[in-house]
């Protein structure tokens, strides 16, 4: 596999659910299969053992398949050659002969991806000889029916989705989140029990379904949808399907994709991701998580722009607290801006587990000045700083602030 091929697995450009009949349909003709939506997005490609170490060996690919495969989808000057072969009305195997001055060094066959008559996708492969013969075609022609099946099962779940997943996301414990669960999995049907984790962009600038991204252009994403953040901003909440618990990085993926977009509109904008689960029973607290991560990434730089809720470390219980709580009256006088500094070394000292050389140290004082600023701390709040209980509290009500 080229390294290339590897980036753009790695970071959720193929889609698992598809992986599997490309990859059976390069096995049937013995070559490199690429899957593209009708609008010449990448879905998928298939490597192969004939020939060389993989279906991506640069002698057998032309600057269209690899322009296809690095970035997603072809140009309309490509899509418009191709299509004037007939390739959107066609029910069987199209052949497509070489055309340099377009960029076509090599001939293609396209298997035309129908379902109910209508083209949804095509799937492509370099043609040579002598080439598969009648009958390899027709078995790939049968793979291809079932990819049709479930490009079609996904564009009508992904009209759907949104309603159910903001449901589920903002229903009340107990039977209305029941029901709201259930819903959700008729509608995702066997994608359900998929492992998947919940991707959280905080603001969303907008709650307008005409500037909400649909799934299908998310990368990997089952659904998404819009939730409340506050009493006047939205945050968008995104389902992203994983291939393991361990690795996040589709996620990751759709949610850096997402906080970008969130940040050129509005210009500030981070993003949380939950751990992974298996089905929908978990969802309330996978949201949970993901937008306390993001709550997270927006207080602390060192979380931005991307948060994994594993990452965040107090904020897993900070994010949990009721926004009065970072209003407790020690913090009063203290989160001041006339205090600004001694609130900064308060955290500071506290982050270092109050060992004052490292603490002047980070604040570039002398200690002596340390010194004289922390007694200031304990006159303004009225605690103890040799206190252990004491320092927890402050260090709570600190970082609490920061949400």
């Amino acid at each position: 596999m080229s390294e290339e091929a590897d980036t753009l697995r790695e970071n959720g450009g193929v889609k698992g659910d598809y992986q599997e009949p490309v990859d059976e349909i390069s096995a049937l003709l013995g070559a490199p299969a690429t899957l593209e939506n009708r609008d010449f997005e990448l879905i998928a490609f298939g490597a192969h053992d004939g020939g060389g170490d993989s279906g991506f060996d640069a002698a057998v690919l032309d600057p269209v398949r690899t322009r296809s495969i690095l970035t997603r989808r072809s140009t309309a000057e490509v899509r418009a050659w191709f299509e004037s072969f007939g390739i959107t009305r066609a029910t069987g195997p199209v052949r497509i002969p070489p055309t340099p001055e377009a960029g076509v060094l090599r001939g293609r066959i396209c298997l035309p991806v129908r379902h109910r008559g209508f083209a949804l996708g095509y799937v492509w492969l370099l043609d040579d000889e002598p080439g598969p013969s009648d009958r390899q075609l027709a078995a790939a022609m049968e793979v291809a029916g079932r990819i049709g099946a479930l490009l079609a099962d996904e564009a009508q779940a992904g009209a759907d989705l949104t309603r159910e997943f903001r449901a589920v996301l903002t229903a009340e414990r107990g039977w209305q989140r029941d029901m709201a669960v259930a819903a959700l999995r008729t509608a995702l049907g066997s994608r359900a029990e998929n492992l998947h984790a919940v991707v959280c962009v905080a603001p969303w600038p907008t709650a307008d379904p005409e500037e909400i991204p649909a799934a299908r252009t998310v990368p990997g994403a089952a659904a998404v949808c819009t939730v409340p953040w506050g009493t006047t901003r939205q945050s968008l909440a995104a389902l992203v399907r994983l291939r393991s618990a361990d690795a996040l990085s589709p996620a990751h993926t759709a949610a850096s994709r997402l906080a970008e977009a969130a940040r050129g509109t509005s210009g500030s904008a981070a993003a949380g991701i939950a751990g992974a689960r298996h089905g929908l029973e978990d969802l309330g607290a996978a949201w949970w998580e993901a937008s306390g991560a993001a709550r997270a990434a927006l207080a602390e730089q060192r979380f931005a722009p991307v948060a994994h809720w594993s990452d965040v470390g107090p904020y897993r219980l900070l994010t949990a607290l009721p926004p009065e709580a970072a209003h407790d009256p020690v913090g009063g006088q203290l989160l001041s801006p006339a205090h600004r500094e001694l609130a900064r070394t308060a955290e500071v000292f506290l982050d270092c587990a109050g060992q004052a050389g490292r603490t002047a140290a980070e604040l570039r004082i002398h200690r002596q000045t340390l010194y004289y600023r922390l007694s200031r701390v304990e006159q303004l709040t009225g605690l103890d700083l040799d206190d252990g209980e004491d320092r927890l509290l402050l260090h709570m009500v600190l970082k609490s602030s920061r949400l």
